[in-house]
C-alpha cells in the first residue's frame, strides 16, 4: 500500500472526519511533484466539457425560434444531452477499470469531436430529432471525460487535499461555460426576432421557411471548431505518459470493488441524490435565465445572452473563491451556508418577479459553484476500490438536468409562471443544505463499520 493509502486507511480506522478539519486542509499538498502536465491537460478538459454545456442554454433558446417549438419541447435539448451522460457513466467506469483513464480520456474526446460534427449533417437535414442525437452523443463523451476526470484529480495527491484540489481544477470549468455563452451569444443568435406580424408576413410571402433554415445553419461553425479542439486534446492526451492511480481503486489483492458495497455507505448514497438535484438546479436555472430575462426585465435575447454570461462569470468567481475559503473552512459547512444563501436567494426570484428576482437567480451562480466538486469529493471519501464506480454514479446522478429542466418547462406552461418554475431549484438547495449540514458527516461510522 503506498504511503497516501496508509494515511487513508489510518484515518478510516480512526473515524477521523477530514472534512470538518480545516487544519488538514491547510497543511496538506495541493499537487505532488511531477504530475504538472498531466494536471493541466485533464484540468483543460474541465473547461472544454463547460462549453457545450453552456451553449445548450444558448440552444434552448435558438431552438425555440429556428424550430418555431414551445418551451417545453426546447427544453428537450437538456433531456437528450443529460440521458447521455447517465446511460454512458457506468459502461465507462467499467472500461476504465480495465483501460485506465487515460484512455477513458481519449475515448471520451473522440465521442465527443464525433458528435460537435454532427451538427452540420443536423443542420443540413433541418432535423431537430437529428441535433437532439448529436447531443447525446456529444454529452456520451462528456460521460467518460467527467467519470475519469473528477475521481482523477481527486484522487491525484494527498487526500486530505482532493475538495480544494478539485474545487480549484473545476474552478476552470465555469471559463468554459461562460465561453459557451458568448459564444452562443455572438454566433448563434442572429439578433433578429420577428414579431408574430412579421411572422405572418413572411408565411405569406412564402420566405419564413428560408429564414428558420438560416437560423437553424447559424450553429454548425462554432460547432465544428469545438470538435476540432476535442479531437487535438484527445491527441496530447494520447501521447502523455500519465501516471497509475491504484492506491484508491485497487487494495493490495487487486480488488477492484464491486457495486454492491457501495449500499454501505449511506454518505455516499445521499451524496448521488444531492447530486441530482444539484445539477438539475444549476441546469433548469441557466437553462431558463435567458427567458426569465426577457420575460420580466423586457430585454433583446443578446442582452439576455450578456446576462447570461455575466452569472457564468460570478459562477466562475465562486469557484476560485470557495477553493481559497476551503483552506480556512470546512468544505461540508462552507456549502451549507451557501446553500441557505441560495434558498433565500431563490425564494425571491419566485416570489417577486422582475429586477430584483433577476438578479438574486443572477447570484445564485456565485454559491452555487462549489456544490458539484464539493459533492463528489466527499461523496467519494472512503470509497477504497470503488472510488471508479462510485464515480460514475455520481456522474450518472447528472441526469438531475434532463428530468428536472423539462419539469420546470411543465410548470411554467401549466401555471403561465417562469417564476413559479424556479422553486424546483428552491427545493433542490433545501436537499443540499441537509446534504451538507448532516449527511456528508456520516462517514465516521461507516469507515469504522468496515
Amino acid at each position: 500500500m503506498t504511503p497516501e493509502g496508509q494515511k487513508s486507511a489510518t484515518l478510516a480506522v480512526s473515524g477521523a472526519d477530514v472534512s470538518s478539519r480545516p487544519d488538514t486542509h491547510t497543511g496538506s499538498r495541493l499537487l505532488p511533484a511531477g504530475q504538472l502536465v498531466p494536471f493541466i491537460l485533464v484540468t483543460g478538459l474541465f473547461f472544454l466539457w463547460g462549453i457545450p454545456n453552456n451553449l445548450n442554454d444558448v440552444l434552448i433558446r435558438h431552438f425555440m425560434k429556428s424550430f418555431a417549438i414551445t418551451r417545453f419541447q426546447a427544453g428537450l435539448v437538456q433531456s437528450a444531452f443529460y440521458m447521455g451522460y447517465f446511460l454512458l457513466a457506468m459502461p465507462a467506469a467499467f472500461l476504465m477499470r480495465r483501460v485506465g483513464y487515460q484512455s477513458g480520456f481519449v475515448i471520451g474526446l473522440i465521442l465527443f469531436g464525433a458528435g460537435a460534427f454532427l451538427f452540420w449533417p443536423a443542420a443540413l437535414a433541418g432535423s431537430y430529432g437529428f441535433f437532439l442525437f448529436a447531443l447525446f452523443v456529444i454529452a456520451s463523451g462528456l460521460s467518460f471525460l467527467e467519470t475519469a476526470s473528477n475521481p482523477f484529480i481527486a484522487q491525484l495527491g494527498d487526500q486530505d487535499s482532493s475538495e480544494r484540489r478539485l474545487n480549484f481544477a473545476q474552478a476552470f470549468n465555469p471559463l468554459g461555460a461562460i465561453s459557451g455563452a458568448l459564444i452562443g451569444t455572438v454566433f448563434i443568435f442572429s439578433g433578429v426576432e420577428l414579431t408574430p406580424e412579421q411572422i405572418a408576413a413572411q408565411q405569406a410571402a412564402h420566405t419564413y421557411e428560408a429564414y428558420l433554415r438560416s437560423e437553424t445553419l447559424r450553429v454548425v461553425k462554432p460547432y465544428l471548431v469545438i470538435g476540432v479542439i476535442a479531437l487535438v486534446w484527445a491527441v496530447l492526451i494520447f501521447r502523455t505518459k500519465f501516471p497509475s492511480i491504484r492506491a484508491e481503486h485497487e487494495n493490495e489483492s487487486g480488488d477492484r470493488g464491486r457495486l454492491s458495497d457501495l449500499f454501505r455507505h449511506p454518505h455516499f448514497l445521499f451524496a448521488v441524490l444531492a447530486q441530482f438535484f444539484y445539477v438539475g438546479a444549476q441546469v433548469g436555472t441557466w437553462s431558463y435565465f435567458i427567458t426569465y430575462v426577457q420575460e420580466y426585465a423586457h430585454q433583446s435575447e443578446k442582452v439576455a445572452g450578456y446576462f447570461l454570461t455575466g452569472t457564468l462569470i460570478a459562477f466562475g468567481i465562486g469557484r476560485f473563491a470557495s477553493a481559497w475559503l476551503m483552506r480556512f473552512i470546512s468544505p461540508s459547512k462552507l456549502m451549507g451556508a451557501y446553500s441557505v444563501a441560495n434558498i433565500i436567494l431563490v425564494a425571491i426570484a419566485v416570489l417577486t418577479p422582475g429586477w430584483l428576482g433577476l438578479w438574486c437567480v443572477f447570484l445564485t451562480s456565485f454559491f452555487m459553484s462549489l456544490m458539484f466538486p464539493t459533492i463528489f469529493a466527499l461523496g467519494l471519501k472512503g470509497l477504497g476500490p470503488n472510488t471508479k464506480l462510485g464515480g460514475s454514479l455520481l456522474v450518472m446522478a447528472i441526469v438531475g438536468g434532463a428530468v428536472l429542466t423539462p419539469i420546470m418547462g411543465f410548470i411554467s406552461v401549466k401555471t403561465q409562471s417562469l417564476a413559479l418554475a424556479y422553486s424546483v431549484p428552491l427545493l433542490a438547495y433545501v436537499i443540499i443544505a441537509l446534504y451538507s449540514f448532516w449527511g456528508s458527516q456520516q462517514r465516521k461510522a461507516n469507515l469504522i463499520a468496515l
